[in-house]
Parts: structure tokens; C-alpha cells; sequence
């Protein structure tokens, strides 16, 4: 061997050995979003031994849309505020979490009173035994869609909409269409997909597999700690806290919102707005829906087309959530009385309500859910604006001229 071959090869030792201390210097995974999907797979692999991550969130907060805010002096949800699917045959994970570990503030929704709340346009209530039978009805066209579902083939071909499979069982070509039978289909489907009958899948949501697998039941969470608790428990399962239960592992980067991913056979390199830039083996990708398909992030090379063509074939969906305080209650209490359906001649205008006497007593706060098109259309417009909209019709004559302090 020559000096020359021993030179190269001591060069060739040191520059390997230099890599080797550069990728070891960076994560062996990259999860983009500190959401409940991205935590829950932090904590994944942190169980299956794969403890050199790092966690990059684009807000200032753990918890994704389990996220809480200060509405007139009490914390609300302004996102994911439900555990559904509880006794059941199978425990749903979430509630034991929930319900033992954390102890939250929760209370059973129960939606079995609803015929009796169903306000009209003009003012006061529609019959009960007449919304009891268009609930009925309504019930009977699912229950033939729950087996017509069951028979269709696993591989999705024989899918249609929940529309379609009502006009196949109760022969309206256009679906519910009184202001009656349209907020009853507006509870039952927009109110839990946040989409319209005429876009759900039926062979995916009829039965819904939550319910199916977990139960039927659903729990309101309202407590002061927020719903994002869970969130942040699950994180403290494997990063660092401090006494207070503030997350201070260096793993964790909140403000990071992510702009580029550059990926290849020999690893990943994620770059972000402020111009930092991380390496690693493998990149998570754990981002919203509506963040892949609003392009804020940058694959290179392009992400195969199969995997672009099944994000912008999803729709995503549209939920919003609008808080109304009034400086006194004027509205009905107690059993049965905490979920009420405005039925306007146009479908799902501020059709569904909740009163929170139970959850936050003495708050004087209404909660009106609005979806897809509705959501949109209100998004534009100022809160004073939504504030007139929701003073029309019945909850005006309902509050006998008792104006909202906030919405």
C-alpha cells in the first residue's frame, strides 16, 4: 500500500466519520403539526423506542382544534368540544382520559327532547307530536340506508351520497324540504359531518364507525382547563415539563410554521418561514387537510400524483362555532331543553342551538352552529352583521327586544 492510498483512506474515514456526526447531530424524525394526530404519533414512536424527534408547530400552542379561548369571562371550545362514542362494547381511548385521568368537567348530551324544541320563523314553537314524526320518519330512511350500507361491496364502488340513498327510500328528488324535515336532516347529518347530505358518503359514515365501535353516547367537555388538556397530557407522556405542566423539551418548536419539504433516498431537509432549516431520515407530515390543499407547504420533488389526487378530492369541511352572550337568560332550561333547532325555509341558516345553563351557570351564552356554505358566507361578514342575522325571526321575539353583549 502506498502513502498516497493511506492518505486517501484516513481522508475517506474522516469525512465518513463526518457525516456520520452531522446526521446524528439532526433528528432521526421530523413531525410537522403538534395537533392530537401529530402528538399522539410523537407518542408512537417515543413508545416503540424512537425518542430522537422533533415537533414542528406553526402556532404558538399545542392541541391543533382542541384549542380554547376567553368568551365574556368563561373558556369555551372554539374547536372539538365533544367525546363521541362512549358506552359502548369498546372503550373509546380518549375517555378515559377524559373522564378518570383528568377529571374534566363533562356533561352527556342528550338529544331525545328535541321534537319539543323546534322554533319557527314567525315565532314560537312547531307542534311536537308533528317534528316527533318527521324525526321518525327521518330516523326510518337512515335505518334503511344503515342496511342498504351494509350490503355494499368493501372496495367502494357501490358508494353513493346520504341524498341519494334518501331519494331511493323516500322518494323526494330533492331531499328533505319543509323548513321541518330540513333542520331535523340539517341535526342529523351537517350538524355532525359538517357537510350537506348531498357530499357525505354513505358506505363511510352510515353507520358511523365511531358510534359503531364505542357507543352511542357523546359528553360535552366544559372545564376551565380546556379540552386541549388531553392534547398536552398525551405530550408530557414523552416531553419534558416544567412543575407548572408546561412543555419545555427542546423537541418541541412552537412558531415553526413550515413552508418546503425536500425529501430524497438519503433523507429529508423541512425549511421554515423564519429560514430555519432541519434535517432528518423521515419527515411526519401530521398538517391539516386544508393546509395540503391551500399548497402552504412545498414538496420537492412534487409528491406523486396519485397521493395530489386523493388530497384535492376531499373536500374540507367547514364548522363554525358563534358564541352569543346576553346580559340575561331568556330562554327555556332544564331537562330537555338544551338543544334547539331554528327551521328556516333556507336550509341550515343558524339552524342548530345549545343552551350552557348546566355547563356554565350564570354565563347567559347561547351557542349557534352554522356549516359549509353558511360558514363561509358568515366568515365574510362583520360580527355586527352576524349579530342582526341572528336576532331575526324567533330569538328576538324569544328575548322580547333583549340585545346580545357579544358575539
Amino acid at each position: 500500500m502506498t502513502p498516497y492510498t493511506v492518505i486517501a483512506l484516513v481522508v475517506a474515514l474522516s469525512l465518513a466519520q463526518y457525516a456520520f456526526l452531522a446526521a446524528a447531530a439532526g433528528p432521526r424524525v421530523i413531525i410537522v403539526g403538534a395537533g392530537m394526530s401529530g402528538i399522539s404519533a410523537g407518542k408512537r414512536l417515543s413508545d416503540a423506542g424512537i425518542t430522537d424527534l422533533l415537533i414542528l408547530e406553526a402556532t404558538d400552542h399545542v392541541g391543533g382544534r382542541m384549542h380554547k379561548q376567553n368568551f365574556a369571562g368563561i373558556n369555551v371550545e372554539v374547536g372539538a368540544n365533544w367525546v363521541e362514542g362512549v358506552n359502548g362494547g369498546k372503550m373509546n381511548p380518549i375517555w378515559p382520559i377524559v373522564n378518570s385521568t383528568l377529571k374534566l368537567r363533562n356533561f352527556r348530551s342528550d338529544f331525545d327532547y328535541l321534537a319539543q324544541n323546534v322554533y319557527k320563523e314567525d315565532g314560537g314553537l312547531y307542534d311536537e307530536d308533528y317534528v316527533q314524526k318527521r324525526i321518525d320518519l327521518a330516523d326510518s330512511v337512515e335505518e334503511s340506508g344503515e342496511k342498504l350500507s351494509g350490503t355494499l361491496h368493501t372496495s367502494g364502488r357501490d358508494d353513493m351520497s346520504i341524498l341519494a340513498m334518501q331519494r331511493l327510500y323516500d322518494h323526494q328528488p330533492n331531499g328533505p324540504a319543509t323548513p321541518v324535515d330540513m333542520s331535523v336532516d340539517y341535526y342529523k347529518y351537517d350538524y355532525e359531518f359538517a357537510e350537506p347530505p348531498r357530499v357525505t358518503s354513505l358506505q363511510n359514515t352510515v353507520p358511523l364507525p365511531t358510534f359503531n365501535d364505542f357507543g352511542d353516547d357523546v359528553y360535552f367537555v366544559a372545564d376551565q382547563r380546556g379540552y386541549e388538556s388531553v392534547v398536552y397530557y398525551l405530550a408530557g407522556q414523552y416531553l419534558k415539563t416544567d412543575k407548572s405542566g408546561k412543555i419545555v423539551d427542546p423537541r418541541l418548536k412552537l412558531n415553526k410554521v413550515v413552508r418546503e419539504i425536500s425529501y430524497s433516498p438519503s433523507g429529508v431537509t423541512v425549511k421554515t418561514e423564519d429560514n430555519s432549516v432541519y434535517r432528518a431520515d423521515y419527515v411526519m407530515v401530521s398538517a391539516s387537510l386544508g393546509v395540503l390543499q391551500s399548497d402552504l407547504i412545498q414538496f420537492k420533488p412534487q409528491l406523486p400524483s396519485w397521493k395530489v389526487v386523493a388530497i384535492y378530492q376531499f373536500d374540507m369541511a367547514v364548522y363554525t362555532k358563534i358564541f352569543v352572550k346576553f346580559p340575561k337568560r331568556f330562554w327555556p332550561e332544564g331537562k330537555g331543553r338544551e338543544f334547539f333547532l331554528y327551521a328556516s325555509s333556507r336550509r341550515g341558516y343558524y339552524a342548530a342551538w345549545q343552551e350552557f345553563e348546566k355547563q356554565y351557570p350564570g354565563a347567559n351564552v347561547l351557542l349557534v352552529t352554522v356549516t359549509d356554505e353558511e360558514s363561509r358566507r358568515i366568515e365574510q361578514q362583520s360580527d355586527n352583521q352576524t349579530k342582526a342575522e341572528i336576532m331575526e325571526g324567533h330569538l328576538l321575539q324569544l328575548a322580547n327586544w333583549c340585545e346580545p353583549l357579544r358575539v
